[in-house]
């Protein structure tokens, strides 16, 4: 009977699916937010209202529905990516704030977040997020994780010159040594899952701008249209196939 009453987990979990569409989402935002402020002339100002606007929309949704839908997680993944580029190129590239002084601000923030859900929660596990409270933690959580990503990965790209490239090589080591450190040196699980999940924005958003900038800024110059659609169209066949494979899953439990 207890098991019958216990909370559904919110999130899905952490697998390697998981981890190709949070890569593929973070370009996505990187490159959408592009397409949509300058490309398609929407402004940077206007597009950071409507997707704001529209990411609101789709997280009350998702503390709606109490537990983990594939379709309106990753959609939400999706659109924070975007937000936390946006809120990032705004404070840079509009408001005139420093790379150095945005990744400070967001790196505080993110560390005062885990504070706060930790002190409260007494625990910052994927496996854990079954409630409204934990869920609205862990949605902060991700969109400064995604502003910080996008800070990180244009200041080693460009203030430092780094090159895209070199950057996203830089951020794709990082990871592989916290996967070492977690696989064969004991490193705890939810720190592990936290600095991987924090170093991916940066690793799509390396990838983003290599892929969508020009031969003469270092980029392949693909640009942000082709870009975004390839990675959008990649995004919802494995989300098609997650929601087909829950589905099934779930059938044949009730059978």
């Amino acid at each position: 009977m207890n098991t019958i009453n216990k909370p559904l987990n919110r999130v899905p979990e952490v697998m390697i699916y998981f981890w190709i569409i949070k890569v593929l989402a973070t370009t996505v935002g990187e490159t959408a937010a592009d397409l949509l402020s300058t490309i398609l002339g929407f402004g940077l100002a206007n597009t950071s209202y409507i997707m704001s606007g529209i990411l609101l929309i789709t997280l009350l949704n998702q503390l709606r529905l109490k537990r983990y839908i594939p379709v309106s997680y990753w959609l939400a993944v999706v659109l924070a990516s975007v937000v936390g580029t946006l809120i990032t190129d705004r404070l840079v590239d509009k408001l005139g704030v420093s790379l150095v002084t945005t990744n400070i601000i967001f790196g505080i923030s993110l560390a005062i977040v885990f504070a706060i859900w930790y002190a409260t929660e007494k625990t910052l596990a994927m496996h854990s997020i079954n409630t409204a409270k934990r869920e609205i933690f862990y949605w902060i959580a991700i969109l400064l994780a995604f502003a910080l990503g996008t800070a990180t990965g244009d200041y080693l790209a460009e203030a430092l010159k780094l090159g895209y490239f070199q950057a996203l090589l830089l951020f794709g080591a990082a990871i592989a040594v916290t996967a070492i450190g977690y696989y064969y040196l004991k490193l705890n699980a939810v720190l592990a899952f936290w600095i991987a999940y924090i170093l991916t924005r940066p690793l799509g958003a390396s990838l983003g701008d290599l892929l969508t900038q020009p031969h003469a800024n270092g980029g392949l110059g693909y640009g942000s249209t082709k870009t975004s659609i390839l990675f959008l169209s990649v995004i919802v066949s494995l989300v098609a196939y997650l929601s087909w494979k829950q589905q099934r899953t779930r059938a044949i439990t009730n059978t």
